[in-house]
């Protein structure tokens, strides 16, 4: 038992001592216009789906069926968002070429956009509204997400949430109207 106990030690030991001298090695190719390899990128797209998921669960949705919300979220996702994830009619920019992980194509529905919200979220359109909120409040460390949360209110989040659940239905000209600043 003491055997087993003491290599158990050293071996925690030498896997932290290499994975700090890996780190601060400065080997690990850190630009966006490389690729992370399979099992990184699996790592942190499950923490991000997972976590995203857990904060945002408990969080109630309030009736999105406003056309004011509709207008005042249009406006604000097209000055604060298209640049990234794009409005009707574009399948790329340069913000898109030039991030990664590439923002989501959020003209798209979410079963169609790269971007997993979890198990069961395409069945229930209150998950994916949910986790948007969340996202647009706090934010993806590390990704170009911003968190809104410090700038803007509950409401004004709300409104570009309901705005996100109409945006896959619009055409480039419906898009114009609904996002004009008024």
């Amino acid at each position: 038992m003491k055997i087993y106990l003491k290599h158990t030690v050293i071996s925690v030991f030498v896997v932290t001592v290499l994975t700090i001298a890996f780190i601060y090695s400065g080997v690990y190719p850190i630009g966006a216009d490389n690729k992370h390899n399979a099992l990184t990128f699996w790592i942190l797209e499950t923490l991000r789906t997972k976590s995203i998921a857990r904060a945002a669960k408990n969080i109630d949705v309030p009736p999105l069926k406003d056309a004011q919300l509709l207008l005042s979220g249009g406006a604000d996702y097209n000055d604060m968002c298209a640049g990234c994830h794009l409005t009707p009619g574009q399948t790329e920019n340069d913000m898109t070429l030039g991030l990664y992980p590439a923002p989501p194509n959020l003209t798209l529905t979410a079963d169609k956009h790269d971007h997993d919200h979890g198990e069961g979220s395409h069945d229930d359109p209150n998950v994916i509204a949910r986790q948007q909120f969340w996202v647009i409040k706090h934010g993806i460390m590390a990704s170009g997400m911003a968190a809104f949360g410090p700038t803007h209110s509950d409401e004004r989040i709300w409104a570009m949430v309901a705005f996100l659940q109409k945006l896959p239905e619009l055409t480039p000209q419906q898009y114009q109207i609904i996002t004009a600043r008024q």
